[in-house]
């Protein structure tokens, strides 16, 4: 063979180490039903290794210096829009979440001004109205499941701050349809028939697009001072609006996304506060001090250092979404591995969160590792992702947050409650992370 020709035979890719599974399906299976599967691909592997998921090759990308190359640094080589399964596009539709590019920066610049500064201190009074008729239910029920309860508390409040409809009597049969939409974002399954997981989420999407779809044409004639509205009115530069079928799908997103992860988080905040008499104490007396200066106010939620240490704790220990899915759509190098365009990445939040060289004892439930002292996430950039970060983290953050802290101050200062037996409480993943069993408790006033 000439030196030409044997020159011109392309090298293997150095693809990443790892079992593609089974055809097809790949280890979808394992992914969905094994929870420590992204832990053992990180231990056999290291930080990038690859599998084979729903049809499609991926590489998983496990610790922080794998997720600022995907969030930040190397973003350019990833699109969000190709990345999810399809479910994704086919329940939640073509939102912000879903975007890639100048769509993306123009919208979520559209969008911004209604989640932060002077128009989050105007959700204040709405959001604490919310609550208090839900502390007064739960007074009154005593015993109930908090999953259950915390998904129609956000959602009411999201419904009326982010969309401006007031759930009123409807909000237990609107978030049912979200719980029955979820739980088609990962069904295997591609069938659309009744019985199945994706064919009741496709009819709870019809179902309440045909809600946002009323609520989109009050707004357009009657606009108030909820997200949707401002969203109605915006224009840009060049004077265009959102047409209607982006409205939805932005209005979908917002219903969505403005109550599955807080509730996830609220749940398991108070269940690791049920679980640590020593964590509340704290957390209580912060709140105590606090009340002596009177009602609850932005100046107030501004200084609660020692609750933001264990929302921040929540976040990295139970965070509500496992990873994110990307498209490659442009070929990179990362570790010395190749990997290809076409292929998809999943980048782990949970392990990432568990990272021995940053955390101490990981899976020890531990507020005090975010005080001033000891800021452990701080040693390196993107280890608490749980929020996603670089220019497209989670455009909600500071409205749940706010949502999050005004909760928990009404609990702390005005409640207590006891975890009951007889109940599992281990972690269930999918779609968002909750107790298996919801968590049962008993709840009364101080």
């Amino acid at each position: 063979m000439s030196k030409e020709k044997s020159s011109s035979i392309s090298q293997p890719v150095n693809l990443p180490p790892g079992d593609l599974g089974l055809p097809i399906i790949g280890q979808t299976l394992q992914l969905l039903f094994d929870q420590q599967f992204p832990e053992k691909q990180y231990a056999k592997y290291g930080a990038i290794s690859k599998t084979n998921l729903l049809g499609k090759p991926t590489i998983f990308m496990i610790g922080s210096e794998a997720a600022e190359f995907v969030l930040s640094s190397h973003m350019d080589c990833f699109s969000w829009k190709d990345g999810w399964p399809d479910n994704f596009k086919k329940l939640l539709g073509e939102s912000l979440f879903l975007q890639d590019g100048e769509e993306h920066r123009r919208n979520r610049r559209l969008m911004m001004p209604a989640f932060h500064g002077q128009a989050l201190a105007g959700y204040i009074s709405t959001m604490e109205e919310i609550t208090q008729r839900y502390l007064d239910k739960w007074t009154q029920k005593c015993e109930f499941n908090w999953f259950d309860e915390f998904k129609q508390l956000t959602f009411e409040i999201a419904s009326q701050l982010l969309v401006g409809a007031d759930a009123g009597e409807d909000v237990e049969r609107l978030s049912g349809l979200f719980a029955d939409l979820t739980n088609g974002l990962f069904a295997i399954a591609p069938f659309e028939l009744p019985f199945t997981a994706l064919g009741k989420a496709v009819k709870a999407r019809d179902l309440l697009l045909q809600h946002i779809t009323k609520v989109i044409e009050d707004r357009q004639k009657n606009p108030t001072k909820d997200v949707l509205s401002m969203l109605v009115q915006v224009q840009d530069e060049d004077g265009s609006r959102f047409g209607i079928e982006e409205l939805k799908a932005q209005a979908m997103l917002m219903l969505f996304a403005g109550h599955e992860t807080t509730t996830s988080m609220l749940t398991w905040l108070c269940l690791e506060l049920g679980r640590h008499p020593q964590v509340l104490a704290i957390a209580r007396q912060e709140q105590m001090e606090l009340a002596t200066t009177g009602s609850l106010n932005l100046e107030q939620l501004g200084q609660m250092p020692y609750l933001d240490q264990i929302l921040q704790e929540v976040e990295r220990l139970r965070p509500s979404i496992g990873g994110g899915f990307r498209a490659v759509v442009k070929p990179f190098d990362f570790k010395g591995y190749h990997v290809p365009k076409g292929w998809q990445v999943l980048y782990s939040i949970r392990v990432t969160h568990k990272q021995e060289d940053i955390y101490s004892n990981p899976e020890k439930f531990d507020p005090d590792r975010f005080s001033p002292e000891r800021q452990e996430h701080k040693q390196k950039p993107f280890s608490l992702i749980g929020f996603g970060g670089g220019s497209r983290i989670c455009i909600g953050i500071a409205f749940a947050k706010l949502e999050m802290k005004i909760i928990a101050s009404h609990l702390l200062r005005n409640y207590q409650w006891e975890v009951l037996p007889s109940q599992n409480l281990e972690p269930f993943p999918i779609p968002t992370l909750r107790p298996r069993d919801g968590l049962k408790v008993k709840f009364t006033k101080l």
